[in-house]
Formats: structure tokens, sequence, C-alpha cells
């Protein structure tokens, strides 16, 4: 499956990655055969590689068959995050919560652990009537950045940006990008490509939160409901 390339991000230390790159997004597999035949939601599973297009990092979905049918693109997970010698290095919990402005007291929030049961960092939905907004927290719950999305969230021929930006918002210092892959596939599978950009001199704790934050943004915003309808934005 061919993953259309961003330019190339700054470098990952202290990681596993060959030549300390950095993974600079991923790609969601497809539908599996049971899901297309029966209309059930299957697990998630992805594909996370850096500049040169290697695969770095697989993760998978852990959630049941009712909370996935039942929950749909809201539904708590935790989602592992393996290395390529079948270490998991990145674990990710979402509980269950709200995302929409219309309930401001209990918005979306995901923890990131490296490694696994240490937490490192969280992302946290801001509320707001139109844009989704959200901060990456370091371990102690102070603010590290912002990630700023578009009112109107739609895939047509060009790729959606959350930008990310300094806390007080005043400079842009990177991105996440869903990355748009073509008419057929972006009508008829659920397989889905985004690109990571953020600073060179980042702490490679928030690189893995950043990780996590794209994760989030996925699944409140691309993740299919059972009509198959995308949402298109906070005030759905």
């Amino acid at each position: 499956m061919q993953v259309h390339k961003p330019a190339p991000s700054p470098g990952f230390s202290n990681t596993n990655a060959p030549e300390n790159q950095v993974p600079y997004g991923y790609q969601q597999h497809g539908p599996g055969i049971y899901q297309v035949l029966t209309g059930f939601e299957t697990s998630n599973r992805y594909e996370i590689k850096n500049t040169l297009g290697q695969i770095v990092y697989c993760a998978a979905e852990d959630t049941d068959c009712c909370t996935r049918n039942f929950c749909g693109p809201s539904r708590p997970f935790t989602l592992r995050i393996i290395d390529n010698l079948g270490h998991e290095v990145i674990t990710l919990q979402r509980p269950l919560r709200c995302s929409s402005c219309c309930f401001p007291c209990c918005l979306q929030e995901l923890e990131v652990q490296a490694p696994p049961g240490t937490p490192v960092g969280y992302v946290v939905q801001n509320w707001h009537p139109c844009l989704p907004k959200f901060t990456i927290q370091d371990e102690k719950r102070m603010d590290v950045l912002k990630i700023i999305g578009p009112c109107v969230i739609c895939s047509c021929c060009e790729d959606i940006n959350f930008e990310v930006k300094s806390v007080d918002e005043t400079s842009a210092v990177g991105r996440i990008s869903k990355q748009w892959t073509g008419l057929l596939k972006e009508a008829f599978t659920d397989a889905d490509n985004f690109g990571i950009s953020f600073p060179m001199d980042l702490d490679v704790k928030m690189k893995a939160v950043m990780i996590g934050a794209c994760f989030l943004i996925d699944f409140m915003f691309f993740e299919h409901a059972g009509d198959k309808q995308q949402r298109m934005g906070v005030w759905q």
C-alpha cells in the first residue's frame, strides 16, 4: 500500500528507529474482510514509519468487540505501540469522554506512557465553539504546546492540517496532517495516512505525546461511524 510522504521531519533522538529518524506519521490499515462482510467494527492496526519510509513501530488497538461496535469512534481504548523487536515501547490510554463543544466539562483526554506504566504526557482537548483545539502537557500537567485544527474538517482533494503552536499560540512549530490519498481510497476504505512534524529540539517524551495526539485526532475526526459518515467538526 503506497504511502504519500511529507517533507522530511527532524531527527527523533533516544529511540530505536534506524538512524535516529523520527517516525513521520502512521498509516492505518484498511478494514479486514470480516469487517467488510459483516459490518462489525474490527480493531485498528497501524504502521509508523520514518522519513525514509521504513517501518519503525507497529501499533494495535486493544478493545473488545462490544466497545468498538456500541461506542464507535468515541470508544475508550488502549493502543499499544511495538518496536521491531516486539517490545511494547509506548502505551496510549483514552477514557470514555465527550468531544462535542456542547459538553465542555468532559472533553477528550489521552494519556501517553513510555515505557508502559510510566506517564510522560497528556493530550487534552480544550473547549472551543468552532475549532478543534488541544493542549500537549508533560507528565506534571504543565502546558508545552497547542494544537489547532480547521473549523470544518473535510477531505476534498487536499491535506487537512492541524497546526502545532507555541503555548501562547503566536508561532507555528509543527504540524499534524491527514494526507489526501486519492478519491477511491478516501471514498471506499477506512484507511488513512498521517504525517507529523515538530521542533528538532522537542523533548523525546513530548515527541511520543505528539504521536499520541495524532492517534486521538484520527479517532475523533476520521474514524468512520456505523453510518460511514466522517465527523466534520467539534460542533457535531
